[in-house]
């Protein structure tokens, strides 16, 4: 039987921490609107993502991809920076 492998689901937010080996803490934010009220509400996620090369420093905004579990709570991979923090 052949599986067909869907698109893995990509986030992009700003690192929050990055004290792990090899691992950060990324901060996603996304914003949905309220059923009744119709304003909109900030929603916070924070994933914890595996960094190979341990590039990433706080406050960069990275592109994260989900894959495998890693580890107890790492099921996130950071595919690339897209900006640096200054």
């Amino acid at each position: 039987m052949s599986e067909k492998s869907s698109p893995k689901k990509t986030q992009q937010g700003a690192v929050i921490s990055n004290s792990m080996d090899k691992g950060i803490i990324v901060l996603v934010e996304r914003k949905v609107r309220h059923k009744l009220y119709g304003k909109y509400i900030r929603r916070r996620v924070k994933y914890m993502a595996h960094d190979p090369a341990n590039e990433c420093n706080v406050g960069d905004t990275v592109l994260i991809e989900e894959c495998r579990p890693l580890s107890k709570n790492k099921r996130w991979l950071v595919r690339t920076i897209v900006e640096r923090a200054v």
